[in-house]
């Protein structure tokens, strides 16, 4: 879709799987040569380059639970699990918003499959089953439950993102507490049972109360907070005619392609997704296609 990987994605690391199933192939790569992410709770540490600054496995706090990322050349990489886990979003942390914006594109990849992963493992420490506690089990990869036995995955959130399109013009909506101008495409999570076209189909007409048809698949970004996985869309809607639901978006437009562009350009009519989001970049592909 576009000549840049799509933020966090392209990760250098090897992910290793057969050695998450070998416990004494692990335990051999703890060693003096492993590497440990640093991380301040969940919130990435940067060097004087604005890389991902990282440690040895004698950094750990004691007794913290280890999550094996993978090998990076050859090198094993782990990130602690931190005490709490945080399922706010990313709008809410101006802060990590800056770091997000340094960081290299690989660094970036990295630093978002590792903070999925440690802040399932900080919000899953109790069985959903029985309420047992949990153990880490295959590197990071899994937790166990010691009482009734269960296996527990870290999970990700399927979460349909979609352009829709009329005429020639492009539906953008404004969410609840959103900043003033701020548009992006409707987006919505996957429910059980229905797929992804299903899913589109559903969220534009419970949002906008436009029904719309052909929907295809363009792109997909994971996004990690906590754990989702955007799956960019476009379809074709059979009227403009809007019905906007009050309890989820403050407004919802259609822009024309001039629009879009200059909006992209940040010359207005509206403020465009910020460029790591995957609304930026299926939008500059509607204008290039």
């Amino acid at each position: 879709m576009a000549a840049a990987p799509l933020a966090f994605t392209g990760s250098r690391l090897d992910r290793a799987d057969h050695i998450r199933a070998d416990p004494d192939g692990l335990a051999g790569l703890m060693n003096w040569r492993a590497k440990l992410l640093a991380l301040d709770g969940l919130m990435p540490g940067l060097d004087d380059a604005n890389g991902l600054v990282w440690g040895t496995l004698a950094d750990a706090p004691e007794d913290a639970e280890l999550v094996f990322l993978g090998l990076d050349d050859g090198k094993a990489c782990f990130a602690a699990v931190p005490p709490l886990g945080d399922a706010s979003p990313r709008m809410a942390n101006p802060q990590l918003w800056g770091l997000m914006q340094a960081l290299r594109p690989d660094d970036l990849a990295l630093y978002g499959g590792a903070r999925s992963l440690v802040d399932w493992h900080a919000r899953h420490r109790f069985c959903a089953a029985c309420g047992g506690p949990t153990a880490i089990a295959k590197g990071g990869w899994q937790r166990n439950c010691g009482s009734c036995g269960a296996q527990h995955f870290p999970r990700t959130d399927p979460v349909t993102i979609m352009l829709v399109e009329y005429e020639g013009r492009l539906m953008l909506g404004r969410g609840l507490g959103w900043p003033e101008g701020r548009f992006s495409a409707l987006a919505g999570f996957v429910e059980p049972g229905e797929s992804i076209e299903e899913a589109v189909a559903r969220e534009v007409f419970e949002e906008s109360g436009v029904r719309v048809r052909d929907v295809t698949y363009v792109a997909s970004q994971p996004w990690p907070f906590p754990s989702q996985l955007m799956l960019g869309c476009h379809s074709h809607a059979d009227d403009d005619a809007l019905t906007i639901d009050a309890t989820e978006m403050a407004e919802i437009e259609w822009y024309t392609r001039a629009d879009v562009a200059a909006a992209l350009a940040g010359e207005g009519p509206f403020i465009a997704p910020p460029p790591h989001a995957i609304a930026h970049s299926l939008m500059q592909w509607w204008i290039d296609k």
